[in-house]
């Protein structure tokens, strides 16, 4: 691996940390005890403020060509980007919309296609989500029933997706569903830009363990879907789903938001109980464990992007690297609340009257529960823990399959 920026690419990163101390709030995105995130901060202004700010450079989709309102970096740049902006816990805007469906719509898309959904998806004024995992299609998703039947100039969809993360928040869906029953499954699938305001398409919440609707359930009865919506040629989506622009896919920002989480932590011990020392020694040393760890994460990352910049795939490196994030961040989030006893069960941002009262004790204003809650998904969104180790074990090691 090549730890040392190119010139280039540090002058490049110059003109990241340049950008964030200028344009960020000083503070922002660090929880104390008495203040948090957007304390003193115009939520809505400052997102349509700090959007148009990015729009300018291109960093709304660095990765997108400049032709198509992106910036052409590098994937070496764009995960110095990545990376600075996460460091500083600086807001990235993206999602489905940007890292999926624009990529894809650029590579295959007509060129009425583009024209339609491209300036919605820079602007942040058009939400996407993806209908692709089914009950019985998650890691084999070329199992996905769900169907699309030509009549006339349409599609008839019919079928169920779930897991569909922002589906409640979302204007349209990448959709794959099948096309033709009688082909072998990966190529009898076609990729549909569905609008979701489209009549027979219901939305319904999938509460996660912290109570928060992110996950949902997406039904489609007799959705009429018209042809300009077929991306590319009917029953090529398998291929299409596989294919985007390269950008960088080392998931530094999931490392770096481990590291914040840990610096966090580490901040409040010192706020509430003075030196380390006043910690437990076997939660001293599962913090120095943490802190060894989260610097690993990292260096995973970097051997992913430097795979990238040689122009090679990551196969097995990549499924280390989420392997070893996903369940990294389980083990933050159980050191968490270990640092804090009972205190980290409160969460502020639940209850009212004397729960809200007591709930103010609550550390990084109930973050730190809230993580752990959430870091249960973590094995399993993206790809699961298991699926991650047959790849590892099958295109790494050489194993044969089981």
């Amino acid at each position: 691996m090549e730890f040392r920026d190119s010139p280039e690419d540090a002058a490049f990163r110059r003109e990241v940390r340049e950008f964030l101390a200028q344009e960020l709030p000083k503070g922002f995105g660090r929880s104390g005890e008495e203040h948090e995130l957007w304390d003193g901060i115009d939520r809505y202004g400052f997102f349509k403020e700090w959007t148009k700010k990015l729009a300018r450079k291109g960093w709304i989709a660095p990765h997108w060509p400049k032709e198509y309102g992106g910036a052409g970096l590098t994937v070496m740049q764009q995960f110095i980007l990545n990376e600075e902006f996460a460091r500083a816990r600086a807001p990235r805007p993206g999602g489905v919309g940007v890292n999926y469906a624009g990529p894809t719509i650029i590579l295959f898309g007509s060129q009425e296609q583009k024209q339609e959904h491209l300036p919605g998806i820079l602007s942040g004024e058009v939400i996407w989500c993806q209908g692709f995992s089914e009950p019985e299609a998650g890691s084999d998703l070329a199992s996905l029933k769900t169907r699309a039947q030509r009549r006339g100039d349409d599609y008839i969809i019919n079928g169920q997706k779930i897991w569909t993360s922002g589906a409640q928040f979302a204007h349209r869906m990448i959709l794959l569903a099948r096309t033709d029953p009688d082909a072998p499954k990966h190529k009898g699938i076609s990729y549909f830009l569905l609008d979701m305001r489209s009549p027979g398409v219901t939305v319904r919440p999938l509460y996660n363990m912290a109570g928060v609707p992110g996950f949902n359930q997406v039904f489609f009865d007799n959705v009429v879907v018209p042809k300009k919506d077929l991306l590319g040629e009917e029953n090529m989506g398998w291929y299409y789903a596989t294919k985007t622009l390269d950008f960088e896919r080392s998931s530094i920002g999931a490392a770096m938001a481990q590291q914040n989480l840990l610096e966090d932590i580490l901040e409040l011990v010192r706020h509430r109980k003075g030196p380390l020392g006043g910690v437990p020694e076997p939660v001293r040393w599962e913090l120095a464990e943490r802190a060894i760890e989260t610097e690993v994460a990292r260096l995973l990352c970097y051997r992913v992007v430097t795979l990238q910049a040689k122009g090679i795939v990551p196969n097995y490196e990549a499924s280390t690297a989420k392997l070893y994030a996903s369940e990294l961040a389980q083990r933050v989030a159980r050191t968490g609340l270990k640092t804090m006893g009972l205190f980290g069960l409160l969460d502020r941002h639940r209850g009212a009257g004397a729960d809200a009262a007591a709930n103010r004790w609550a550390p990084l204003r109930g973050r730190l529960v809230r993580n752990y809650l959430w870091s249960v998904a973590a094995t399993i969104a993206g790809g699961t823990s298991e699926i991650q180790r047959n790849i590892i074990a099958i295109r790494g090691l050489g194993l044969p399959r089981g």
